[in-house]
């Protein structure tokens, strides 16, 4: 099969490569529904040490550079709680963790989580978190330029291997909440 966006050597449909993701995201897949069939989120092949954002678009495709999606972990703190949420912003914005994060989760201050806690609380490799297959009751706030696109890159829940995903499904995933502005330039 053919990828939609970018140029990998292997593409299946995430539902026949659930060996290839981590136990979360692979029960996320199994268990889908919404407007999208699982069968159009996309599993691409990908090598490790092409991770680097300059190295990976020039490896795979320039064009990835304005399709894919960073979902990294937030911490907001109100009190003596914490409240961690997944943003997803295009890879070309930066999260406006101090702005828009912090309104919408009611927190006093909030701020990237550290890699033990995004991984230890997601179950995925650092550098491939991805949106799906979080831990139930997490917010997942996703900015409105993500759902315009027709497919979106993001991490598969390892370094190795990334999801191709119809833009519009962020919004149905559990917990999303779209935002404008949540990706600043």
């Amino acid at each position: 099969m053919d990828a939609p966006i970018g140029h990998f050597d292997t593409a299946a449909p995430a539902p026949d490569c659930l060996d290839e993701l981590t136990r979360p995201v692979a029960d996320a897949v199994r268990q889908w529904h919404g407007s999208v069939p699982a069968e159009q989120i996309i599993y691409v092949e990908t090598d490790p040490q092409w991770a680097d954002t300059a190295v990976f678009v020039e490896h795979y495709g320039q064009e990835l550079l304005e399709q894919s999606a960073n979902c990294v972990v937030v911490a907001g703190k109100r009190g003596g709680g914490t409240t961690l949420a997944a943003c997803v912003v295009l890879s070309t914005t930066r999260v406006d963790v101090n702005g828009v994060v912090r309104r919408q989760l009611g927190a006093r201050k909030a701020s990237f989580a550290s890699m033990d806690t995004a991984t230890g609380e997601t179950g995925m490799e650092y550098g491939g978190i991805t949106p799906i297959g979080l831990p139930d009751g997490w917010p997942v706030l996703v900015d409105s330029a993500v759902l315009d696109l027709p497919y979106v890159l993001v991490g598969s829940g390892r370094r190795r291997g990334k999801l191709l995903v119809p833009g519009k499904a962020f919004a149905e995933l559990p917990g999303a909440v779209v935002l404008e502005g949540l990706g600043v330039a």
